[in-house]
């Protein structure tokens, strides 16, 4: 419906534009009849007025016009909108930083697991080796105890090889006294 009133108003404009470029040219004064002395001299034309040249052949609604909108409603609304942008582009910004921020806690938590896993490990061995160092130490001897059976150890072989001195020189002994024995008698030992 609105469409169709638009086109009619644009219609009437072409026609009376198109009227006033129509218009008959003034006629030459060769042609109109001689004025009497005196007067002024009339020009007649053949052209319409230029009030009837305006009325169309349909009939035309006038046309509402629109007032813009005020300034203050535009201020406001324009605040509003550029508002909700803003806020819409910020709230943007800060979920895409907070996601990016949540996967590098992420990631670093991982990494602090992994991290924790290896130190709980090494812990675990050092435990372990602290254990056996224990155990070892109440079996090992120590310097002192070292030193005391080491002496004691020299005292046993000073005293073997005394006793072992001893029993040669015995042995000797008795080596010398059947020699001896063996001489007197003339008889040899077969052995």
């Amino acid at each position: 419906m609105f469409a169709a009133r638009r086109h009619a108003q644009i219609q009437a404009r072409r026609l009376a534009t198109s009227s006033i470029r129509r218009a008959d040219p003034v006629v030459p004064a060769a042609t109109q009849p001689a004025a009497p002395a005196g007067t002024r001299p009339e020009v007649v034309t053949t052209a319409a007025p230029r009030a009837s040249m305006m009325e169309s052949a349909f009939p035309v609604e006038a046309v509402k016009v629109r007032r813009p909108v005020g300034g203050f409603r535009g201020g406001i609304f324009g605040f509003l909108l550029g508002f909700s942008i803003a806020s819409g582009y910020a709230s943007y910004q800060l979920l895409e930083e907070y996601k990016n921020a949540s996967a590098l806690l992420q990631a670093s938590v991982e990494e602090l697991q992994s991290s924790t896993a290896k130190v709980s490990q090494h812990i675990r061995r050092i435990e372990e080796v602290e254990r056996d160092l224990k155990a070892l130490s109440s079996t090992s001897a120590s310097k002192d105890e070292l030193a005391r059976i080491r002496e004691e150890a020299k005292k046993i072989y000073d005293g073997l090889r005394i006793e072992f001195l001893d029993l040669r020189t015995h042995v000797w002994g008795m080596q010398q006294d059947l020699h001896a024995l063996a001489k007197k008698e003339n008889t040899s030992v077969r052995i």
